[in-house]
């Protein structure tokens, strides 16, 4: 008498468990390899907080035991939805990636000679990096320029197009922003070449300033805030603002701070929104800085498994009018495989809810400029790409 064949989803969730196992054994070979090869990896994971700025952390409200905690409780998965997760990134249909060539707009130094008249454009460079210029300054947000995201060169998701202006070719910084420790928003190679090349000051949440000394970044042009304190660099008003999200940039978890920010000018005032879940304290922050003129809130890399985390797209259209935004500019999609969407997707969730709550949202491609005086980039660029 033979056994009979294990039931489909028996037998799947046995793939499912050996495809884990398979991975993680891949992984620590390719770790032991790295570090009998370079000692890079090792000093992209960061440093921890010590002394003053340890101190500092723990006097914050918002630590505890420990660890930064949320406004709300917050979970970082839905209970019981680890296997989940892992059956949708093992075996989804989506297609996470796009067909086509992604277009950019090809951008050099010299076309930021000038200021924009109206005091306010974006140049979205892809994914939540933003070059934001307002009232005659420049502030770069969340700089990504590296192929991947990651601590290594070799592992990792890989970039979908190419930056669409070198990063030796961007005009002079005023302020780089960072709102949090998490690769696709902070990257070592990056702020190691603008420490170099710009006379730049570094907003930071609280921690964060421990991967960056640690990278050689003096701690003279280092602020690191908690939230809702401020700072003032070349006449512009810098917020941290509270989000909703986690750290962590190795097998620690939630040892520095995140946050979203706001850029008060004279006249101009930006909100960024980092990487976030949706919660009531956008409408509190709108109520205190706000309104704002351009809002970049993210709309990419959510999923069902992790809702408290990664608002969606028409959460970020709902964040936006609750800062009582006037442009919104998506950000967080299209450069990299994150999670467990079609590529496309949020751009089109995203757009059909702006025109659906009357928002007026600018979907520029890489590279394409914003400017709230200007008609804005509103084309669906993407599905023929998505094709």
């Amino acid at each position: 008498m033979t056994n009979a064949a294990p039931p489909p989803t028996v037998a799947r969730k046995r793939r499912l468990r050996w495809l884990i196992v398979a991975f993680i054994a891949s992984d620590l070979l390719v770790l032991v390899f790295l570090l009998l090869y370079s000692t890079e990896w090792l000093a992209a994971l960061g440093s921890s907080a010590e002394g003053a700025r340890l101190a500092r952390i723990e006097r914050s409200s918002h630590f505890e035991h420990g660890e930064f905690r949320n406004l709300l409780p917050t979970h970082t998965l839905t209970p019981g939805s680890f296997w989940q997760m892992l059956d949708d990134q093992f075996f989804g249909d989506e297609v996470r990636e796009p067909v086509k060539t992604v277009p950019i707009v090809a951008r050099r130094k010299r076309d930021y000679a000038a200021p924009p008249g109206s005091g306010l454009r974006v140049t979205w460079i892809g994914h939540a990096s933003a070059l934001i210029e307002i009232e005659g300054k420049r502030v770069l947000a969340d700089p990504v320029w590296s192929e991947r995201v990651s601590p290594s060169r070799w592992l990792g998701p890989k970039r979908f197009h190419p930056p669409p202006i070198a990063l030796a070719d961007l005009p002079a910084i005023d302020a780089v922003i960072i709102s949090h420790d998490h690769y696709d928003h902070l990257d070592m190679a990056t702020i190691r070449a603008l420490a170099a090349a710009h006379d730049a000051r570094f907003l930071l949440p609280l921690g964060i300033g421990a991967h960056v000394q640690g990278w050689g970044i003096d701690a003279s042009r280092i602020i690191e805030l908690d939230w809702n304190e401020r700072a003032s660099v070349a006449g512009l008003t810098f917020v941290a603002t509270p989000d909703r999200h986690y750290s962590g940039r190795g097998l620690d978890r939630d040892g520095t701070l995140w946050a979203s920010w706001v850029i008060l000018g004279a006249q101009r005032r930006v909100f960024f929104s980092g990487d976030s879940g949706y919660f009531d304290g956008f409408a509190k922050t709108g109520a205190e800085h706000g309104p704002f003129d351009l809002t970049l809130i993210k709309i990419g890399a959510y999923g069902p498994t992790w809702p408290e985390i990664h608002m969606t797209p028409e959460e970020a259209v709902q964040t936006h009018l609750d800062l009582r935004g006037r442009v919104l500019v998506p950000i967080h999609w299209a450069t990299f495989n994150l999670a467990m969407h079609a590529w496309s997707e949020p751009a089109e969730r995203a757009l059909a809810a702006a025109r659906k709550r009357d928002v007026q949202i600018a979907l520029p491609r890489p590279g394409e400029w914003v400017d709230v005086a200007s008609p804005l980039p509103d084309q669906p660029w993407w599905r023929d790409v998505a094709r």
